[in-house]
């Protein structure tokens, strides 16, 4: 594999030391961010390989395993793990207990798609729904026909919606069954608490619309039944400020963001996972440290340096790492060993089998 520049040894600094985020116990500071790797059965039921692929980078503090599906019309991606099924439960205990074998805590995060996705992806009867009937523009690739346009989502009823939340619930409970520590709610990244939050896909006149405390209201909700379910110290959830993916458009971004901090900081949740802002004007980082009273976990961009920097200057308690866990199996040591850090091929990133997800190899 090609090499990134040597790292500075680290040592046991600030990144190395213990931590708790509310339930959850870490030995260190160094968490495994979720990322969609599109490797479980056609089904959503994890395999041998995701128990493989997560068990190399057990070194972690905390993986935050891929968003996972909570019910049919949640589904995105093909191979997207799903956590609705007792087969589902059954596939990802086999990951937990691999990871607590080595040491790590693990949440699953739980992702519901609303509009993005087509419905030659979900199970039979997942119907694409959406706060509103805004199509996002764009395609998806399926395994069944290749590149296809998002669905028109239908807009969703207030049943749908309590149906929604309780799905997020019964995840949650669901993801304990199987062992996790721990879930964390995708709150960006233009899936459907996203799609409530932001003003140009939510159109609703509704209590779930209008502006921007009645937009988050979903996001909250969902937050509120996941933390009766299993505890607000076991709930954490991740939000990225100024995000556009998926097409999401909000007349104002750090406003929306702001007040969903600000109704989820009485909830005494284990953690807040903030991804740095894609646009100049916003420090997310601030934000969240101005409206969330909780553990921040940083996200993006950052190399061993500049976590360790983060941690020490008080951004925030942890750190997680993406695309460095991706080539790196062994990013933990090579971390405290000072040793180079492998790049990742992104022609695998997606692609079925063992080929850039399990033969990444450690170094010597």
């Amino acid at each position: 594999m090609q090499t990134d520049e040597p790292c500075v040894e680290l040592g046991e600094s600030a990144i190395f030391q213990p931590l708790a985020l509310g339930a959850l116990r870490l030995a260190n500071r160094i968490v495994m961010a979720p990322m969609t790797r599109n490797r479980a059965r056609p089904d959503g039921v994890p395999d041998g390989l995701m128990v493989e692929y997560y068990a190399a980078r057990a070194d972690a503090g905390l993986i935050v395993a891929e968003g996972a599906w909570p019910c049919a019309e949640a589904q995105a991606y093909c191979r997207q793990p799903g956590i609705a099924t007792d087969a589902h439960v059954a596939g990802w205990r086999r990951v937990v207990d691999a990871v607590h074998a080595r040491g790590a805590r693990i949440v699953l995060q739980i992702m519901h798609s609303g509009r993005i996705g087509s419905s030659r992806i979900k199970p039979e009867g997942g119907e694409t729904v959406a706060p509103s009937a805004i199509r996002a523009h764009g395609q998806i690739y399926t395994d069944a026909a290749g590149m296809q346009d998002f669905d028109m989502p239908r807009e969703m009823t207030q049943d749908d919606i309590e149906h929604a939340i309780d799905s997020h619930r019964m995840a949650a409970l669901r993801a304990r069954t199987a062992g996790f520590d721990g879930v964390e709610l995708h709150c960006t990244s233009g899936y459907l608490p996203m799609q409530f939050m932001y003003s140009e896909t939510n159109r609703r006149v509704d209590a779930y619309g209008g502006d921007a405390p009645a937009r988050v209201r979903f996001a909250v909700e969902c937050l509120k039944a996941m933390a009766d379910a299993i505890g607000a110290d076991r709930v954490g959830f991740r939000v990225n400020p100024g995000n556009t993916f998926n097409d999401a458009r909000d007349v104002d971004s750090a406003a929306t963001h702001e007040a969903l901090l600000s109704q989820a900081a009485p909830l005494g949740l284990a953690y807040l996972h903030v991804m740095r802002a894609p646009v100049s004007d916003i420090d997310a980082f601030a934000l969240a440290r101005k409206y969330f009273p909780g553990r921040l976990i940083l996200n993006d961009g950052f190399d061993p340096e500049s976590a360790e920097r983060a941690i020490a200057g008080g951004e925030g308690e942890a750190v997680s790492f993406a695309r460095h866990f991706i080539a790196n199996p062994d990013l933990v040591r090579r971390m405290r060993m000072g040793l180079p850090l492998a790049k990742f091929d992104r022609r695998t990133l997606y692609t079925p089998g063992p080929a850039g997800y399990t033969d990444y190899p450690v170094a010597a």
